[in-house]
C-alpha cells in the first residue's frame, strides 16, 4: 500500500484516538498534579446582649474568586501520588522500618486505602479471568455437541448473564443472598444456621464478588470460543479420531492449539474489564469489605463536601499504569509469536 493511501485510510481512526483517548489521558494527568483549593475562612466577632463571641465561617465570595482565578486548583506536583490516600510513601516506609513481622506488615499495609483496593482488584482480576475463560471454554464445547434444534435456546440462555447490565445483575444477586432471599435462606437451611450471611465477613464478600464476576464474564469467553469452534478444520479432527485420539486428546492437541489466538484475545479483554471492577461493589454494597481502584475514583468524585478531582485523577493514572503492566507480558509474547511466524 502506498504511503498516501495508508495515510488516507488511517487518519480518521488516528484522529478519533487523539481526540477521545490521548487528549483525555493528558488532561487527567495534568489534573492529577493539582489539588482543590482550601476554603477561605474568616473570623468575625458576633456580639449580642450577653457579650461577644468569635465565629469562624467560610468566605464563599473569596473561595469562589480563588477557584475562578485558578480553576485547576493548587499545584501539588507528585504530592497526590505519594500521600496516604494513594501510594502512601511515608506510611509504608514507617511500616517497613517498624513492624512485628511479615503478618503485621501486610495487615498494616492493607489498612491503607489504595493498597486495600489494589489487593482486591488484583485478586479479582487474576481469579475471575482464568475462571471465566475455563467455564466459557467448557460451555462452548458442550453447546457445540448438542443437537442443532436446541442450540439457539441454549446459546440464548448462556448469554443472559452477559446481556444483563452488571449493576442490575449484582443487585439481583444481592437480593438473592439476603437472609430472606433464595440463596441466603437455602444456605441457612442447609447449614442450620439462621445467622449465616454471605455479607458477614470480608472473605465471604470477596468470594461472592468473584463468583458473580465469573458468572457474568464467562458468556463472553463462551461466545468467542464457540465462534472459533465453527472454524475448526474437520479433516484434522477426523484424522485425530482415526488415529485413535480420545476426546481429551482431541481437545488438548487439536482444539486448544486452534483456539490459542482467540484465547489471547479473550484474556486481554477480560483482564482489562476485570481490572476496572466497579459495578458489583456498588450493587452488593460491599464498600466496607471490598473496594477497587475504580471505586476509589468514584468515591473521590462523589464526596459529600468537596469533589476531589486531583485525587480521582491520580488514581485514574495509577489504574491505567496497572492495566499497561498487566497487558505488557501478553502483548510482548503475542508480538514475538507474530515475528516468529512472519519469518
Amino acid at each position: 500500500m502506498r504511503h498516501r493511501d495508508f495515510a488516507a485510510f488511517i487518519w480518521p481512526s488516528a484522529l478519533a484516538m487523539l481526540l477521545f483517548i490521548a487528549l483525555p489521558i493528558v488532561s487527567v494527568a495534568i489534573q492529577s498534579l493539582y489539588v482543590e483549593h482550601d476554603q477561605v475562612l474568616v473570623t468575625a466577632e458576633n456580639c449580642g446582649p450577653f457579650g461577644c463571641t468569635q465565629e469562624t465561617r467560610v468566605d464563599t465570595t473569596a473561595t469562589a474568586a480563588k477557584r475562578a482565578e485558578e480553576p485547576l486548583g493548587r499545584f501539588n506536583g507528585l504530592g497526590t501520588y505519594t500521600n496516604r490516600a494513594h501510594l502512601a510513601v511515608n506510611e509504608v516506609s514507617t511500616i517497613l522500618s517498624d513492624n512485628q513481622g511479615f503478618g503485621d506488615t501486610v495487615a498494616r499495609v492493607m489498612n491503607l486505602p489504595f493498597y486495600k483496593a489494589l489487593a482486591f482488584t488484583l485478586l479479582y482480576t487474576f481469579l475471575v479471568t482464568p475462571l471465566a475463560m475455563i467455564f466459557g471454554f467448557a460451555i462452548a464445547l458442550g453447546v457445540n455437541r448438542i443437537s442443532r434444534s436446541l442450540k439457539g435456546v441454549v446459546i440464548f440462555i448462556s448469554l443472559l448473564p452477559y446481556i444483563v447490565t452488571p449493576l442490575l445483575g449484582s443487585l439481583i444477586l444481592y437480593w438473592m443472598i439476603n437472609a430472606d432471599g433464595v440463596i441466603g435462606a437455602t444456605l441457612q437451611f442447609i447449614f442450620n444456621d439462621p445467622d449465616l450471611s454471605l455479607k458477614a465477613s470480608p472473605t465471604l464478600t470477596w468470594v461472592t464478588l468473584i463468583v458473580y464476576g465469573t458468572w457474568h464474564m464467562a458468556p463472553f469467553a463462551f461466545v468467542v470460543f464457540y465462534a472459533g469452534l465453527q472454524t475448526l478444520p474437520k479433516d484434522t479432527l477426523e484424522s485425530a479420531m482415526i488415529d485413535g485420539a480420545n476426546r481429551w486428546e482431541r481437545i488438548r492437541y487439536v482444539i486448544m492449539p486452534h483456539l490459542a489466538p482467540l484465547a489471547t484475545f479473550v484474556g486481554l479483554v477480560l483482564l482489562m474489564d476485570n481490572f476496572r471492577v466497579f459495578e458489583p461493589i456498588i450493587g452488593f454494597s460491599a464498600e466496607a469489605h471490598a473496594t477497587s481502584l475504580s471505586w476509589l475514583i468514584y468515591n473521590d468524585l462523589t464526596g459529600q463536601v468537596n469533589q476531589m478531582y486531583g485525587s480521582a485523577a491520580a488514581t485514574s493514572i495509577l489504574t491505567m499504569l496497572g492495566v499497561v503492566i498487566l497487558l505488557t507480558p501478553i502483548l510482548i509474547r503475542t508480538w514475538r509469536e507474530f515475528k516468529r511466524k512472519a519469518h
